[in-house]
């Protein structure tokens, strides 16, 4: 056999196997959200989100159930956090703004990594600032922690800082959750708000 012709079906598999796999992780026929999904998740959608337990902004215990009950966009941070929460948090709520203008309502939510300080007070002050609908969550550190585990976040106190007014390391993606799929997409924080805005309304009216 002509070592050309070898060289020549290896390179035509190699095409096809990528194509497959192109077609399986990005373009697969039964999922609704196809055409609006720009990344892709180690083990699929379904590994990310779950069942929680956490107390909101006003005292009160909620689960998911009670939080996503319609589109709804989460992040992970703490109130304490002198830039990346903040300005993901304002991003987050300008892309709620845009949406609302266009007479579509999702939902945005901040889950403190910060049980420590983060008391359900504190939260409320920070997410009124943000937007009158943004929902403030914290929680015992055990329950903090599961909520994280089930969104495959990230955190870590900063042992070596004045122990009142630490940092937190921690990631800082935002998650999109629709009640009948659960998550769906995350968003980095290179994504601007009109960005997430156009995404997040791709997802909504493929869902409807």
């Amino acid at each position: 056999m002509p070592k050309s012709f070898v060289v020549g079906a290896l390179a035509i598999g190699s095409l096809l196997l990528g194509w497959l796999a192109y077609m399986t992780y990005f373009k697969t026929p039964d999922d609704p959200f196809a055409a609006c999904r720009t990344s892709r998740i180690a083990g699929g959608a379904g590994a990310i989100g779950g069942a929680f337990t956490l107390i909101d902004e006003n005292g009160n215990t909620v689960t998911d159930k009670d939080v996503i009950k319609g589109p709804t966009l989460i992040y992970f941070g703490y109130s304490f956090c002198p830039d990346v929460c903040p300005l993901d948090s304002a991003r987050n709520a300008e892309a709620v703004r845009i949406l609302e203008e266009r007479g579509i309502e999702v939902s945005p939510v901040f889950i403190s990594i910060d049980p420590e300080r983060d008391t359900p007070e504190v939260l409320r002050e920070f997410t009124d600032v943000m937007h009158p609908r943004m929902l403030g969550l914290t929680g015992t550190p055990e329950q903090v922690k599961a909520a994280s585990r089930a969104f495959r976040t990230y955190y870590k106190k900063q042992e070596d800082g004045d122990s009142e007014y630490y940092l937190m390391d921690h990631s800082t993606y935002t998650y999109f959750m629709l009640p009948a799929h659960g998550f769906v997409e995350f968003f980095d924080r290179n994504v601007s708000p009109e960005q997430m805005a156009d995404r997040l309304a791709c997802f909504i009216k493929a869902a409807q």
